[in-house]
Parts: C-alpha cells; structure tokens; sequence
C-alpha cells in the first residue's frame, strides 16, 4: 500500500508540488500539517500521509480501493456513489486498486504498473528521476 502511494503520487519525489499544491512524496494538502512541519521532510511527510490513509482504510471498514478514493477524494466520497466521484477519484482508485492487487498476487509484473505509466504515469516518474538527478 505505501509502495502503491507513493509511486502514483509522486513516484519517489519528496520534493513534488501537485498543481492543487500537495506536497512531498504522498502528495499531502499543506492544511493537514502542524505549524511549523516541514511538508517535504519524508518522515514528516509519511506520518502525516499514513495518518491520513489509515483513516481513510477505517472508514472505509478494511476496503482498500474506497481508502485510495477517500484519500484523494477525501471523507465526503463515502457518503456519494462512486459514480458521482470526480473522474481524478474514479482514475485514482483505480490505478490504487490495480497495483496494490497485482502486488498482492505477487505477480513479477505489474499489468496495472504498466497501465498507469502508459496512461501518463511514466511522465511523474521521470520529472522525479531529473528532480532526484538519477540517470
């Protein structure tokens, strides 16, 4: 699940910025730290996210793709059919679900890995590769 997180939030960056301005490698709201946190301090960044994911997994009673959904979509999604979450929450979701299940069945590749870097994922990953200066 953490593996899943931040490969589809920010594919390893701790320095991300999302255009709605979520931050560091799970790509957290600013609203969500303490004064004076560093938002791009990985543990920071990760206590606050898992926070923030375990919620989501308790409201959702254990069911992993409804906590991605809340995750992005936030708490609100639970009381709406899945139909009428934004399409990010819907695509999110699914790429969440996907490579969290092929990882579960380890399987030694992922289909839905593949999918989300062909669909535009492999565009994060190497914005993260130049940011973290990896060849």
């Amino acid at each position: 699940l953490i593996a899943t997180l931040i490969q589809i939030e920010s594919c390893g960056n701790a320095q991300a910025v999302s255009g709605a301005g979520a931050q560091g490698l799970f790509q957290v709201v600013p609203s969500n730290f303490a004064a004076g946190e560093n938002p791009f301090d990985p543990e920071t960044n990760a206590h606050t996210a898992l926070t923030l994911f375990g919620q989501a997994l308790a409201g959702a009673n254990g069911d992993i793709g409804l906590a991605f959904a809340a995750y992005n979509g936030g708490p609100s999604i639970f009381t709406m059919s899945p139909r009428e979450w934004p399409k990010e929450t819907q695509t999110y979701q699914y790429w969440g679900s996907g490579i969290t299940d092929d990882a579960e069945r380890n399987l030694s590749s992922s289909p839905s890995l593949q999918e989300w870097l062909d669909a535009g994922g492999s565009d994060l990953c190497n914005s993260a590769h130049q940011a973290l200066g990896l060849p």
